[in-house]
């Protein structure tokens, strides 16, 4: 049993819907499959106390109402679960960096996102998290003219924190490399430091993909570690220690998960980090040491920012999705993590 009880423990909804579902994947796993799943999970007595959500269908519609979100709730509560963070589905008919018709929509996808959010917390479900967001933009646009582009952005995010400040909400970039604007360490530096709401508008880390921002990944110009680089602890530590420093001051969400160290895409989805399962052998992080670089400041000491964290695994095949094995060593992994990096509140 782990003497730490924060911070709270959360399974990922997401991975049940990114990269299935379009031609050529596998299809969508249920929400209330996904919920099963997390809730049956179980080690030496310790169970996952929370879920993040994607606000996306099949799973639940950004257009919910009320009624809608309280059905929710009781179906989440009913298995003895809490909900942290929730992703707006920021990339229909919408860009953070695009026509005002695109922006617009961009802007009221975030709405919709903050209101489930709030009704959620009303409803004392939600004791913890952010709204999740991206520029939802391709690099390649980006790079037509980063200058203003980036400008752009930061105008989209601001109007966003807004309306996230109003519900009492703060809103997550997400540190990952296929999103134009925020795809190195130094650009998402820049945007956060453009948009200039510290306290509304902030970072999230995800162990898998932000750690590709040291290999430079669709940013050569910003790669941290050396050329030849074979994942020497050195080499890797140097440049964690220098990533961290940078990004860990604006973090206020963090995702553990493991990485094999290269990129990948199923159906739709653009090619990113690839999320390894917690045991996989190819994996290149360590997840319990690792996770100390977002959860513990540059002299070691907890900051005790993230109330919760959260286990994406997204992209994995649907037969290792729906084993309960898979989501039992997700379980004994996080536990480890907050036993060396958690705290009693």
């Amino acid at each position: 049993m782990s003497a730490n009880n924060y911070p709270k423990l959360h399974n990922a909804m997401w991975p049940g819907l990114v990269g299935k579902g379009s031609p050529g994947a596998e299809p969508f796993i249920s929400f209330d499959t996904m919920l099963d799943l997390t809730a049956a999970a179980e080690v030496n007595g310790v169970k996952f106390d929370g879920i993040d959500l994607f606000l996306y269908n099949p799973h639940i519609d950004i257009d919910i109402s009320d009624d809608g979100i309280k059905a929710l709730a009781a179906k989440i509560r009913g298995r003895g679960l809490a909900i942290g963070s929730v992703v707006a589905p920021v990339w229909f008919d919408a860009s953070a960096m695009g026509d005002a018709t695109k922006r617009a929509n961009w802007v009221a996808h975030v709405r919709k996102a903050c209101h489930i959010a709030k009704v959620l917390r009303e409803l004392g479900l939600r004791p913890s998290g952010v709204v999740r967001i991206d520029s939802a933009a391709s690099v390649g646009d980006w790079l037509k003219d980063p200058k203003a582009n980036t400008k752009l952005i930061a105008a989209t995010f601001r109007e966003a924190g807004r309306i996230a400040k109003d519900h009492g909400e703060r809103l997550a970039a997400e540190g990952e490399i296929c999103w134009g604007g925020m795809h190195s360490w130094k650009y998402m530096l820049q945007l956060l430091e453009t948009v200039d709401m510290p306290r509304v508008v902030g970072f999230q880390a995800d162990m898998s993909h932000t750690h590709l921002y040291t290999l430079g990944e669709n940013a050569p110009e910003h790669r941290i570690v050396p050329k030849k680089y074979h994942w020497e602890p050195e080499a890797f530590h140097a440049a964690m220690k220098k990533l961290t420093a940078a990004l860990r001051p604006w973090t206020i969400d963090f995702h553990v998960a493991q990485n094999d160290g290269s990129v990948f895409g199923s159906g739709e989805h653009e090619k990113t980090g690839r999320h390894c399962v917690a045991t996989d052998p190819r994996g290149k992080l360590n997840l319990i040491r690792d996770s100390g670089y977002w959860l513990r400041d540059g002299s070691g000491k907890l900051t005790k920012k993230m109330k919760h964290i959260c286990w994406d695994g997204c992209m994995f095949p649907n037969e290792t999705m729906l084993k309960p094995q898979t989501w039992n060593d997700v379980l004994a992994a996080m536990i480890e993590v907050r036993n060396q990096h958690g705290w009693v509140g």
